[in-house]
């Protein structure tokens, strides 16, 4: 008879209830996803060692404390947790721009590294994710209503004729909307700034 595979939301609820070998099981089944994943952003084999091990160690942490809220995203939360660990890396580190050191000093070597922008492109590429995740939870009303006006740059006035709804219905909605997302990023404990 062939063993199924059992769920990772299974194994999270084992390892809850005391079962230590649910987690191992945990992290050999998504180990290499996730450090892959952080060494595509460090590029430093001990670097990335430090914030893999610092990863489980939040997860550990969170799961013991109750604060883990199962609908089968383990993976997606972990990457989560493993992409905020990298950002913090990298604003704790302040990364410094090398200098060729052939003696005169050009400003010019400095303005045009790319790794200075490396940071900042996490953080941004971390926000816009956050923000999509987010915008998913919304009602359909609002979720159009925003993207139309948010995406398509249209009004007031075009939503209400393309959706057939009143320019005060297309208000509201979009109210709703804003109120709604804040509700979310603060139930996930996002931060959308850099």
């Amino acid at each position: 008879m062939e063993k199924t595979k059992v769920t990772d939301a299974v194994l999270v609820k084992e390892y809850i209830n005391g079962n230590e070998l649910a987690l191992s099981e945990l992290i050999r089944r998504h180990q290499h996803r996730i450090y892959s994943f952080i060494y595509s952003k460090v590029f430093d084999k001990d670097i990335a060692e430090d914030i893999f091990q610092d990863t489980f160690i939040k997860v550990i942490n969170t799961l013991k404390r109750g604060k883990y809220n199962e609908e089968g995203k383990f993976l997606p939360w972990v990457m989560r947790i493993a992409h905020n660990l990298v950002i913090d890396h990298f604003r704790r580190n302040k990364r410094m721009p090398k200098f060729d050191n052939s003696g005169d000093f050009n400003i010019f070597s400095v303005l045009s590294d790319s790794g200075l922008n490396v940071e900042k492109q996490i953080i941004k590429d971390q926000i816009e994710s956050d923000l999509r995740e987010v915008i998913r939870e919304l009602p359909e009303d609002q979720l159009e209503v925003l993207t139309m006006r948010i995406y398509k740059e249209m009004s007031f006035k075009e939503i209400s004729e393309r959706t057939g709804v009143s320019i005060n219905t297309a208000l509201g909605r979009m109210r709703y909307a804003l109120i709604n997302l804040r509700k979310i990023i603060e139930k996930h404990n996002l931060v959308l700034t850099n």
